[in-house]
């Protein structure tokens, strides 16, 4: 796909009857973001539904919801216990109650059992990452064709709507690889450099930014890029880079697998796309020796006392809940893509970017700025929906939509977007 082409055109006759109410699955702190989120837009959102296997938890965020006074109209809230993992209480569930949009923050372990109900009672489907197996990490590249694409020919049959990775990286990110690629010249680009800071501090001996089980299973496999129109392998922390970054200044990052770059590299056409994410060192320490130690595996042992246990869901229990580190989160995150190519004949770079603050959104929502960042861009997405603007009748990935809206729309509700260019530091819109 080169920067002549159209993005994949919406369905703009639902805008006459847009589609409304919202299934939220999933109840940790990205979904308590999206919650609060969908309440704040409930003119165009209308009623919740929030389900996950622990009622409670769905009750303390519609509560929370409640308390906060953050619904902008009248709003009638709704909770569920729900095994996900079950096409069938899934697909039965949504035939229950009245939505017309799923929006998927719960593990990536059930990606394909929600997609499949979505795609069987015909409702449009958003998430926030690629499905994982709970037995496999970094299978072979690209990923998204091991699951989800291999759903992309009946959701265009039955016209479903499935925007996958609508979350900020990926998500916005592959919105900001689309700006940039756009802006430069035809066939110009050569490298998209997505880097994620968290400058962030939390107080804790050790702790992950969002599910531990998900976020060290991006980082004990192998890592890989695209470079040189091919896949790339490296080792976590073999490869470094350091960038002076709008508002958390100086920084160190590590070349990281990543979901968008398994779409990005289908459909964008460049030959160098990369993911950097930021480590400290007391981190990268901790890691290593949990690493080395066998306790990050995702494979089952056997203890002494002939219990058997996987390592990984050991450390996930004894470690601090994501959410619960909200409170006393300090400091802002810097998310954003170099894009390199021409404009107008001229070798340049642009940095689009996003800075968040942790101690922002736990004022707004009660949540850290990992989860904001992550929770406000797919009720941004589910809004596009419900207008038209982004019912594309098909599956799709951010970077074949029209971004503009998209940009637009987050700007209003929580999360505005910058640019760094020969023309200085701006706020960017259209």
């Amino acid at each position: 796909m080169s920067n002549s082409d159209k993005s994949i055109q919406s369905n703009q006759s639902n805008s006459k009857n847009p589609k409304r109410n919202v299934l939220i699955i999933g109840a940790g702190g990205v979904a308590q973001v999206v919650a609060h989120k969908c309440a704040m837009n409930n003119d165009v959102l209308g009623e919740i539904h929030i389900a996950s296997r622990t009622k409670a938890k769905c009750d303390a965020i519609a509560s929370s919801v409640v308390a906060r006074g953050s619904c902008h109209h009248e709003a009638v809230l709704h909770t569920q216990e729900l095994d996900a993992v079950a096409v069938a209480a899934v697909s039965e569930l949504i035939q229950n109650i009245d939505v017309q949009i799923v929006i998927n923050v719960g593990s990536a372990f059930i990606n394909m059992s929600v997609l499949e109900a979505c795609i069987n009672t015909g409702v449009a489907y958003i998430d926030t990452a690629i499905h994982e197996e709970p037995d496999k990490i970094c299978e072979t590249p690209p990923w998204y064709g091991n699951y989800e694409w291999q759903r992309k020919e009946r959701c265009a049959e039955k016209g479903i709507t499935a925007i996958l990775g609508a979350g900020f990286d990926p998500g916005v990110v592959n919105a900001y690889a689309r700006i940039g690629y756009d802006m430069m010249d035809k066939g110009s680009v050569t490298d998209i450099d997505i880097i994620d800071i968290n400058a962030g501090s939390h107080g804790k001996y050790f702790a992950t930014k969002f599910a531990p089980e998900i976020n060290f299973r991006e980082f004990t496999g192998t890592v890989y890029s695209w470079q040189n129109s091919q896949w790339q392998s490296n080792k976590m922390f073999e490869v470094k880079r350091t960038d002076d970054l709008p508002v958390v200044g100086e920084q160190n990052s590590y070349l990281s697998g990543h979901d968008e770059i398994h779409s990005l590299s289908k459909n964008l056409d460049v030959p160098n796309i990369r993911f950097w994410m930021g480590f400290g060192e007391h981190y990268m320490n901790v890691f290593t020796v949990l690493q080395n130690l066998g306790l990050l595996s995702e494979q089952p042992v056997t203890t002494a006392e002939g219990q058997e246990v996987v390592p990984l869901k050991v450390v996930k229990a004894v470690l601090p809940d994501p959410s619960s580190l909200a409170p006393e989160y300090t400091g802002k995150t810097c998310i954003g893509d170099k894009v390199k190519g021409r404009i107008d004949g001229e070798e340049t770079e642009v940095f689009i970017y996003n800075v968040s603050d942790h101690k922002e959104a736990y004022n707004e929502v009660g949540s850290q700025g990992i989860s904001y960042t992550a929770g406000v861009p797919p009720v941004a997405a589910a809004m596009l929906v419900a207008t038209g603007e982004w019912d594309a009748g098909q599956m799709v990935n951010v970077e074949e939509l029209d971004p503009k809206p998209f940009i637009n729309l987050l700007n209003k509700i929580g999360l505005p977007t910058r640019i760094q260019d020969k023309d200085g530091d701006r706020a960017l819109s259209f």
